[in-house]
């Protein structure tokens, strides 16, 4: 087995930049076979009653709850989440589950429609094997919110994960095993990038849903495009968060620095452009510069630390660049803006004020501890410069008059709005975005029409008069 194939895979620790473990790729073969055996298994899966598929979906989940310190400590040891937020990403998880468990059959349930004559409904049925290209950042949300409406509906799921989470990947892997899912329901497959456009083309693969990259986006989208089968793209962000007045001012700067902070930055959803309006402006960036230089790095794994690592050694350098070149275009660093002095792969909170069209960090998306604030005279230039960038994630306004944070959010072009909170998820709420953003929606009952085929049956009676037909 050649080096490259024991390599693509490996846990190494942020914290430390040592290597940890290595998993071997498989291709060619191997993956004929875990596509048949995918394949095989929806055959079986998708005729056993919803009840039973929801029924492993739930014990899934309670089997994640009873192994949530041993699932938050691979979270940690891998990507170099804090400890306490990586329980958090567990309890998530397992909630995701829960939710399409019990709601998944209701969802799923046949929609009678109005008609005049004979009747009509749509049944929801699955479309078959899917593969979920999945993220680092959330091990295992990312993962479960693509396979728990999927495996309830009767789909069977290829998860391809990241390469820095194999043991994550391994772990949910044996999960759903041990919640007896059967051999082929949920497969992990170690395959590299250039095996996946072979996956996508395989009759057997029905569609393909990604987090990540722009750049992966396109890729899966292209190619499952080229074989018209449906995709699903949840991609980058640049969230807004857009400071109207000063109530409250202590309670926004603390969402505003959890909105940035949480995860180390490193969210889809993550605030990233704080728009506040004049008079509040200055009290704002003191705030929020306070807090962020209160934070101290450490170990991920001990509850004291309260700034992780950025999830590798590539991601703290890829930031470290944005914010220099940034600074060298004219922009102004209030706080941060290097490397930690330390092992592992820190960068300093940073906060970057004076950022104009052209920068770096005015259209490109920051995935870690940095900020960039501006200062606005009026709501109507807050919305213009909210909307002003290629990405439609989230967003969140802050305002004490509820409904003057309504009208706004309704003028944010994004896919999800939140008002006197930091974009966030929830099981019952959908997740999704517009413009380069990617498109479709997961959770909530959105979740399970993504890779639906929600199919006609119109009945009328054997002496029902002729209409005309079109198509």
């Amino acid at each position: 087995m050649s080096d490259q194939r024991k390599s693509s895979f490996a846990t190494v620790s942020p914290y430390t930049g040592e290597t940890l473990e290595e998993f071997p790729v498989i291709e060619g073969e191997e993956v004929d076979s875990a596509l048949e055996t995918a394949d095989h298994a929806f055959h079986a899966w998708r005729k056993r009653p919803i009840e039973e598929r929801a029924a492993v979906v739930a014990r899934a989940a309670g089997l994640m709850k009873e192994r949530k310190e041993e699932l938050a400590q691979i979270i940690t040891l891998e990507m170099g989440k804090l400890i306490s937020e990586a329980r958090g990403e567990v309890d998530l998880a397992a909630s995701i589950l829960e939710y399409y468990a019990r709601h998944g059959p209701d969802f799923a349930a046949a929609e009678p429609l109005d008609v005049e004559e004979g009747e009509a409904y749509l049944v929801n049925e699955p479309l078959g094997v899917l593969l979920g290209v999945m993220p680092w950042n959330f091990p295992l949300y990312q993962v479960v919110r693509f396979a728990g409406p999927n495996l309830v509906l009767g789909s069977t799921v290829l998860v391809k994960h990241a390469g820095i989470c194999p043991q994550s990947a391994r772990a949910l892997e044996k999960l759903f095993r041990d919640a007896q899912a059967p051999e082929g329901v949920y497969t992990n497959l170690f395959v590299s990038h250039e095996e996946i456009s072979r996956v996508i083309d395989s009759p057997v693969v029905r569609g393909a849903s990604l987090t990540g990259s722009e750049g992966a986006g396109a890729k899966v989208a292209e190619r499952a495009g080229r074989n018209m089968k449906p995709s699903l793209l949840e991609l980058g962000g640049s969230d807004v968060f857009i400071v109207l007045d000063g109530e409250g001012l202590e309670r926004t700067i603390g969402a505003a620095v959890a909105g940035r902070m949480a995860n180390t930055g490193q969210s889809c959803v993550a605030s990233k452009r704080f728009i506040v309006l004049d008079d509040v402006y200055d009290d704002f960036v003191d705030g929020m510069r306070r807090r962020f230089e209160a934070l101290e790095p450490g170990d991920p794994a001990d509850e004291a630390t309260t700034l992780g690592p950025l999830s590798s050694e590539q991601a703290a350098a890829d930031l470290a660049d944005q914010i220099r070149e940034t600074v060298d275009q004219g922009a102004e660093l209030v706080t941060g803006g290097h490397r930690i002095d330390r092992p592992g792969a820190f960068v300093e909170p940073t906060i970057i004020t004076g950022v104009k069209p052209g920068m770096r960090a005015y259209a490109e998306e920051l995935f870690g501890p940095a900020a960039v604030i501006y200062r606005v005279a009026d709501e109507d230039e807050a919305i213009a410069l909210a909307n002003d960038s290629q990405y439609g994630l989230g967003g969140s306004v802050f305002c004490a008059d509820v409904e003057r944070g309504r009208r706004v959010a309704e003028r944010v072009e994004t896919g999800m709005v939140w008002v006197n909170h930091p974009t966030s998820t929830q099981p019952d709420l959908p997740f999704g975005g517009i413009k380069r953003s990617g498109y479709g929606r997961e959770l909530s009952r959105l979740g399970m029409r993504e890779f639906v085929n929600r199919k006609l049956v119109r009945v009328l009676p054997p002496d029902a008069q002729l209409r005309g037909i079109a198509g």
